[in-house]
């Protein structure tokens, strides 16, 4: 808890607290957008952190990804859209209550839920991280093969209804990820002659790209504008109600922190479990989906309990749990950090400084949202017209802003033109990015391990944490197969 403690003192500089500020307004912001996501906010930034200092860049996407997620609630409330995919559980009970003239009444019950949730996942990264390091630190290049073949099956699965096409996704950031140099042999692969990329794809082109544009090309596809009429007049949350939901939090805040811990399920799941927990566990279920405040409260703690959650295995094991965790790492290796158990030894301050971000930033967004809720109600009333041509614009000028080469505009808005047939082919976009880590990740441990082992492959599964990864791998593929199967119906 002292190492955690140490952390502290950097969180509060003054340049991370203005970049933690700026970052939770601005997730707060891009969340009451329908359509934008933390995902693609942080793909904007990215570009942007190259000339950041490590807790600068990070205190900023801890704002944006904790604001974010409450701000997906904003317009799932008051137009029943789902401001992010998180938020859909949202809409069930928090529509009918703005419907019933009490909007600022479920904004404010979504407030506070998100920050309870969001200081939950905090605590549990500071508990949780440290101790798994000591588990990570037994771990060898053919241990560290299995963890990043466990990532990319069990993300490429969980994120994908069609899992074919999760796989076909993750293969496709693998093959990205190999383009450029051998690092063992110095010759050149999947160059295809093009000299600009023989030194491999560069990260922060390929998530600008790939998480940015789709969204704005979407909006160009079919533009329309929304807008916001809920009255915001109304009676707020008061403090002895809000203790009322305290056993609520509790049991969403847990649920919230094992779907982060697990690898691709995501806040949408998390909401939507809690949402169904909450009801199974009322005594008068029947008022679920006609504007029950406990709905609300529900979804919108766990899925905040699942950010700093989901970053458990990032910065502990290297293995990024979600999109967004996968977009964090990238910003890291930018700065010249690898996750993994090295990070917490080489560069405490900054991890254990990130963790006191990610717990500030549920405060921040609390006050930000008591006092801008009707800035942030008015951010709906934005033509999609209009916000399309600034992403594509924004993005443009950060990327080359990054690397000074016109080449790598171009290349991220191939990855965005890609990112967007896929998507809207039914391929997931997640596992390309974790793909692109991890496969580079899997190819070095596995001739690492080969030349420790002199071949042998039985080598491969010696070790106890082997045989454990390669037990969850293959479970983990059974799942389609097990789903697949339907009960017979009894005949006559």
């Amino acid at each position: 808890m002292i190492e955690v403690l140490s952390g502290l003192p950097h969180a509060l500089l003054v340049d991370s607290i203005l970049a933690m500020i700026v970052g939770t307004a601005a997730g707060i912001l891009v969340g009451a957008i329908p359509g934008l996501t933390a995902t693609l906010a942080m793909a904007l930034l990215l570009p942007f952190t190259y000339t950041m200092s490590p807790l600068v860049a990070l205190g900023m996407m801890a704002g944006i990804y904790n604001g974010s997620m409450y701000g997906g609630a904003i317009p799932a409330i008051l137009m029943r859209i789902p401001g992010t995919p998180s938020a859909v559980a949202t809409t069930f009970d928090g529509y009918p209550l703005a419907q019933a003239g009490r909007a600022k009444y479920a904004l404010h019950i979504a407030l506070v839920s998100s920050t309870a949730g969001s200081i939950i996942s905090a605590l549990a990264l500071m508990i949780i991280a440290p101790p798994l390091v000591t588990l990570a630190l037994k771990f060898g290049p053919i241990e560290y093969f299995w963890v990043a073949i466990f990532g990319l099956t069990s993300v490429s699965l969980l994120l994908a209804g069609a899992p074919a096409k999760g796989l076909a996704s993750a293969m496709i950031g693998v093959a990205v990820g190999l383009v450029g140099m051998d690092m063992m042999t110095g010759a050149e692969r999947l160059v295809f002659g093009v000299r600009h990329i023989a030194g491999g794809v560069d990260l922060a082109v390929m998530l600008t790209g790939l998480f940015a544009i789709p969204p704005a090309l979407a909006m160009l596809a079919s533009p329309s504008a929304g807008s916001s009429r809920a009255d915001l007049t109304g009676a707020g949350l008061k403090l002895r109600e809000a203790i009322t939901f305290a056993r609520t939090w509790f049991r969403s805040g847990i649920i919230g922190v094992i779907i982060g811990i697990m690898p691709g399920a995501g806040g949408n799941l998390a909401g939507i479990l809690s949402y169904a927990e909450e009801k199974r566990a009322a005594r008068d279920p029947s008022r679920f989906g006609k504007g029950d405040p406990r709905g609300i409260a529900a979804s919108e703690c766990a899925n905040n309990a699942d950010n700093a959650s989901s970053l458990i295995p990032t910065l502990a094991l290297g293995v990024p749990g979600n999109s967004v965790a996968a977009l964090m790492m990238g910003a890291m290796l930018i700065q010249g950090l690898n996750p993994g158990p090295a990070l917490f030894s080489q560069h405490a301050d900054v991890v254990y400084g990130f963790m006191w971000q990610m717990l500030l930033t549920a405060f921040m967004m609390l006050g930000l949202g008591l006092v801008g809720a009707k800035l942030f109600v008015n951010m709906l009333r934005i033509p999609a017209a209009l916000l399309a041509p600034m992403i594509l614009i924004i993005c443009s000028l950060g990327t080359y802003a990054s690397t000074n080469a016109m080449a790598d505009v171009w290349l991220m808005l191939a990855f965005g033109v890609t990112g967007y047939v896929l998507s809207r082919s039914g391929y997931p976009i997640a596992p390309i990015v974790l793909g692109a880590i991890l496969g580079p990740m899997a190819e070095s441990s596995f001739r690492q391990g080969l030349l420790i082992s002199r071949g042998d492959p039985l080598s491969f599964v010696s070790s106890p944490i082997s045989i454990i990864l390669v037990v969850a791998i293959l479970a983990i593929l059974a799942l389609p197969l097990l789903r697949r199967r339907k009960p017979r119906t009894p005949a006559g």
